[in-house]
């Protein structure tokens, strides 16, 4: 019992973690985005680069972890039902997720280099964060319904 209370502990904290650090880089992305102003995006970018390592990746990884041995622990079959298509849902995560964090990269370094050479941001730029803006929706929607899964663990 002990360490099915541990394990759904740290699988509710890293669940509030994607869903907190998510909500929380969408919002200082946007606003830093909205000011037009290199150097203030590539600081914002920067600061969300290493929030990204550490909370969201670290989550990312921990979820299954945690998750799967509470399935085993209540004997929930692993890839079926609900957990099935939290699964599902997951790798649909991971799919936006990843290119994300390389486009946050690419917006840092191409705000710095416009801050260090006093120019506006170049339309690169432009590009990357709509593309970004767009792949935050169904990412940041599929946590929403994972988590909606996992308070209310649907029959399915």
């Amino acid at each position: 019992m002990m360490l099915y209370l541990l394990l759904k502990t740290l699988h509710v904290i890293g669940a509030t973690v994607l869903l907190g650090t998510g909500a929380g880089i969408a919002f200082f992305m946007l606003m830093a985005h909205r000011t037009g102003d290199p150097r203030l995006i590539a600081h914002t970018a920067g600061v969300v680069v290493i929030a990204d390592a550490l909370f969201t990746a670290t989550a990312v990884v921990l979820q299954p972890i945690t998750g799967g041995g509470l399935a085993l622990l209540a004997g929930y079959p692993l890839f079926g039902g609900w957990i099935g298509l939290s699964l599902a849902l997951y790798v649909v995560v991971g799919l936006f997720w990843l290119p994300v964090v390389w486009m946050q990269v690419r917006m840092r370094d191409i705000a710095r280099d416009a801050a260090q050479r006093a120019v506006s941001l170049p339309p690169s730029y432009f590009r990357l964060w709509r593309l970004w803006f767009a792949f935050g929706f169904p990412a940041f929607a599929s946590v929403l319904v994972i988590v909606w899964l996992m308070i209310s663990k649907p029959s399915l």
